[in-house]
């Protein structure tokens, strides 16, 4: 005859099986209820593996391969607390993913238990064990990680300048403040013209000195005078760099000193603002465009600028995914799908229209002869399954969402 305790063991092996889909439900719930955590790419990929990870402990604990009095977070559960404490993100919604997480998972889990076992008694039994198991779980782990985010919290603002982070944060909430005060918190001086920069490294590099190191030599090139340098977290930066009062800078000299310098600093550029409103709205694009590049999974050590009319689209795309992937399919057709011959084509038809049609303009662009040019054409409005006018803006949007967010709208070929 079973028992609560074998029972769950057999749920704990069925939540093993579902891992990544479990994973994947919690993280896309916690994204929908849970405004205040942060959305970007890098902090989404860290919550997925201190979710995973957390799954991956409870089946353990359910299995009975430890004792509750053996409970820890997971390492990748710390590490999230600690950089939700780097960006400032309240604790609280650090807790309210837990007891959400422990919501949904008990949901899940007592479906299961009514799908597997048909004694009403012992399914009882069972769902009584899981609730309790949990909550103990759930209250070690939530106190470990909450310690973890209080130290690092303190540890970071040990480190650096709390007035000038408050200063800072309350401008980009264009909050009402003393600009004389304000620029002395900062260290810098907003009535003029600023080139906001979001710089960041690949995953687990953390050399923000070689970010500060890229933001001065941009600042040179300029001609500017000293920028503002502000560390995110381990690796992430933003930065403003003054272009006084004649608000121009030559944009692609920071292209070609980031290129020479073939490291690992990604760069993303704001449009130049004037004063106040400009030092907030010349961030903004940075961020919009660092948004583009990381959900684009470009190359490292690249610049991203907001200047450009397709990433400014692309931005806007990126505000609702799923509307896009879906405008990607209806417009482009057997166009959409992943892989290198249609990604060749959907370069050079972009380039085509944008050159309003004219296949020489489009072969000095691309580089290839006007015969190949209009071959390609050809073979991509035949993938298309439309003539080229035929939905023209959506065909516009389509392409540059392919050129931009690539891995996030792409058809898998067959799918």
């Amino acid at each position: 005859m079973s028992d609560p305790e074998t029972e769950l063991q057999g749920i704990a092996v069925v939540m093993a099986g579902r891992h990544a889909e479990l994973t994947d439900e919690l993280v896309r719930a916690f994204g929908e209820r849970i405004p205040e955590l942060p959305k970007d790419p890098a902090l989404v990929e860290l919550l997925h593996g201190s979710s995973g990870s957390n799954l991956e402990t409870l089946a353990h604990l359910l299995r009975g391969h430890m004792p509750v009095s053996e409970i820890q977070a997971p390492a990748a559960a710390v590490e999230y607390a600690r950089r939700l404490a780097q960006r400032g993100t309240s604790p609280s919604a650090l807790l309210r993913a837990y007891r959400l997480g422990q919501q949904l998972v008990l949901a899940w889990a007592t479906e299961e238990i009514e799908a597997r076992v048909g004694d009403p008694l012992l399914a009882l039994q069972t769902s009584s064990l899981l609730t309790q198991t949990s909550f103990e779980y759930v209250d070690a782990v939530s106190e470990n990680v909450v310690e973890a985010y209080q130290e690092e919290r303190e540890r970071w603002l040990a480190n650096r300048s709390a007035v000038q982070r408050e200063t800072l944060e309350a401008l980009l909430r264009d909050e009402r403040l003393d600009l004389a005060a304000a620029e002395s918190s900062l260290g810098y001086r907003l009535r003029q013209h600023h080139l906001a920069l979001v710089l960041w490294t690949a995953p687990g590099a953390g050399d923000l000195a070689a970010a500060e190191r890229t933001v001065v030599a941009i600042a040179e090139r300029l001609g500017a005078g000293h920028p503002l340098f502000v560390p995110r977290d381990r690796e992430t930066a933003w930065a403003w760099v003054p272009i006084g009062r004649a608000g121009e800078a030559d944009l692609a000299a920071v292209d070609e000193l980031v290129a020479a310098k073939g490291g690992g600093v990604s760069v993303a550029v704001g449009p130049i603002g004037a004063g106040e409103p400009g030092f907030r709205s010349s961030h903004l694009g940075a961020a919009a465009a660092q948004e583009v590049a990381q959900l684009g999974q470009h190359p490292a050590g690249r610049v991203i600028r907001h200047d450009d009319p397709t990433v400014r689209a692309a931005a806007l795309l990126a505000r609702d995914l799923p509307a896009t992937r879906a405008l990607v399919r209806r417009a482009l057709g057997d166009l959409a799908e992943d892989t290198d011959g249609a990604a060749r084509l959907r370069e050079t038809l972009l380039a085509f229209v944008e050159e309003r049609e004219s296949y020489v303009a489009t072969a000095a662009r691309v580089h290839l002869h006007k015969n190949t040019v209009k071959y390609r054409v050809d073979r991509a409005i035949e993938a298309r399954g439309k003539p080229l006018g035929e939905e023209r803006l959506d065909l516009e949007l389509a392409l540059i969402a392919c050129k931009w967010l690539a891995p996030e709208v792409l058809v898998r070929p067959g799918g």
